[in-house]
């Protein structure tokens, strides 16, 4: 995968992949594909039992979200970052938008299109955005429990 980086440090430490995103093409695909062997990597996959399935596939589903989201309204994403450490799995998605990222109120389960974040929101243990004082952009965090 190109503009991909691995750091593995020694176990008990946070793990760290980083994917560039900024000139690819088919993003949410490749976001999901990196995360995806992330997952293999660290364990997560193949998943014994239908709890750790379920977490497996929550952590695909909130990059999704999380990138499409930065692909629609932030004017496209410049990198993904997955850390894992004992406990948390951390996804981080990096933009050029200025907009801030919020559930839709009141949320309407049959209404087309608008749930990202609300999936997120839900999924999650915790989200957010982090903004640089001196630079354009941001980027949209979100943390689930690794299973156990």
């Amino acid at each position: 995968m190109s503009g991909a980086e691995v750091a593995e440090p020694p176990a008990g430490e946070r793990r760290l992949r980083k994917l560039s995103l900024g000139s690819a093409s088919g993003i949410v695909p490749l976001a999901r594909d990196f995360t995806r062997q992330a997952l293999y990597d660290w364990g997560w996959l193949p998943a014994e039992g239908a709890d750790r399935r379920a977490a497996a596939e929550d952590v695909l589903l909130v990059v999704s979200e999380l990138v499409t989201n930065a692909c629609l309204h932030a004017e496209g994403p410049e990198e993904l970052r997955v850390s894992l450490d004992a406990k948390v799995l951390r996804l981080e998605v990096e933009d050029r938008g200025s907009g801030q990222p919020e559930p839709r109120t009141p949320h309407r389960a049959g209404r087309p299109g608008g749930h990202g974040m609300f999936i997120v929101q839900r999924l999650c243990l915790d989200w957010g955005v982090l903004r640089a004082p001196s630079a354009d952009g941001k980027t949209v965090w979100a943390e689930l429990a690794a299973p156990a």
